[in-house]
């Protein structure tokens, strides 16, 4: 069968092994005589594929006890905004939100927290194009502000968090949206963790939300029930139909990755998978990649070819090479390979040998 590799920012490639066994079971999972997508989600059925995702996910990540997984909907876009509704009750109105400034998403986040409470950017890379993380140093945050957030990995500038910040007693928020799952991190530093599932999960239309108890029941009253927190535990995330069928293959990618190692393993292949692109980044002026090395991101990474004029010949030849999805994005230019946990180390390796190529072809 032929291969193609899909350097899709999001959605985003899905293991083959997952996409596969979804295949097998499409239409009787387990010998049930039922598809998962016609499943009830108050079935007996469904609530175990539920209930196994749930736990595996806490095992993958090593989730602490005091720490509740939901499963929403609205990616990360709509966390924007639930969040603000969920923790700000805590502090006296109008609360201010700290934000560190590092890209597109995350002025996504600011843009949408300015309706609910004051928002102070506490640091920014904006000066610099996005090209980096400010050191935590020159941050200048509020005392009393309701929360930090991050974005520990934004997709579009390929700029990644290599430390976990020191925010004080505050609590820490971090869409994890591009990178969740593909490093090892320690979760009881943050207060709420977020990711939209289609980049390293699986589908679109499952948001992860993992939440520090003392963050719970402080909701806002204007905030809908389906996106106060507390409700939607109190309802293991079925306080409305929740998205089976991603949840579903959700699930089956959990249990991939355990069959392959876990986040360590992971972390392992990436690591290895970026240092395959950025080493031939760093040999070449034909192609040019503008983020420092410490703040490159492993799950993303933009580059653009010096010549520009050649942008049209380097997707269409990549295409014909089964490398797809390459053009970077609309407000970037350029090119991005996202290779985030589903791509195997093949495809980076195929794509390296393709740009050389190129190069030599066209320098």
């Amino acid at each position: 069968m032929k291969r193609v590799y899909n350097f899709s920012p999001g959605p985003a490639a899905i293991a083959q092994e997952v996409i596969q066994q979804a295949a097998d079971e499409m239409t009787n999972w387990r010998g049930c005589g039922l598809s998962v997508m016609e499943m009830s989600h108050r079935g007996r059925e469904f609530t175990e594929i539920l209930a196994t995702a749930k736990n595996d996910l806490r095992e993958l990540m090593a989730i602490p006890d005091n720490y509740k997984i939901l499963f929403m909907q609205g990616g990360a876009i709509a966390e924007n905004a639930i969040i603000p509704l969920n923790l700000i009750g805590k502090k006296s109105q109008p609360a201010t939100i700290d934000f560190v400034n590092t890209g597109h998403w995350s002025v996504k986040s600011i843009e949408e927290a300015h309706k609910y409470a004051k928002v102070n950017i506490a640091a920014s890379s904006e000066d610099s194009g996005f090209n980096h993380v400010p050191a935590r140093d020159t941050w200048m945050l509020t005392p009393d502000a309701a929360y930090v957030h991050i974005c520990t990995n934004e997709t579009i500038g390929g700029v990644e968090f290599d430390f976990t910040p020191d925010v004080g007693n505050v609590p820490l928020v971090a869409d994890m949206s591009s990178n969740i799952l593909s490093r090892e991190i320690d979760v009881s530093k943050y207060a709420v963790i977020y990711a939209g599932a289609q980049k390293n999960i699986g589908p679109a239309g499952l948001t992860i939300v993992i939440v520090r108890d003392d963050m719970l029941g402080h909701a806002l009253p204007i905030c809908p029930s389906a996106f106060d927190w507390k409700m939607v535990d109190e309802h293991d995330s079925m306080f409305n139909t929740p998205p089976t069928y991603p949840i579903y293959i959700a699930g089956l990618t959990f249990q991939w990755m355990k069959r392959h190692g876990g986040v360590a393993a992971m972390e392992k292949n990436n690591i290895a998978k970026a240092k395959l692109i950025y080493d031939y980044l760093n040999s070449t002026d034909f192609y040019i990649n503008k983020v420092p090395a410490a703040n490159r991101s492993r799950m993303n990474v933009p580059f653009f070819l010096k010549d520009e004029s050649l942008n049209g010949k380097f997707i269409a030849e990549a295409e014909q090479n089964d490398l797809v999805q390459l053009k970077g994005h609309s407000s970037a230019g350029g090119m991005r390979a996202s290779i985030y946990n589903a791509m195997p180390i093949e495809g980076v390796q195929a794509l390296v040998a393709f740009m050389k190529d190129f190069e030599k072809k066209y320098a």
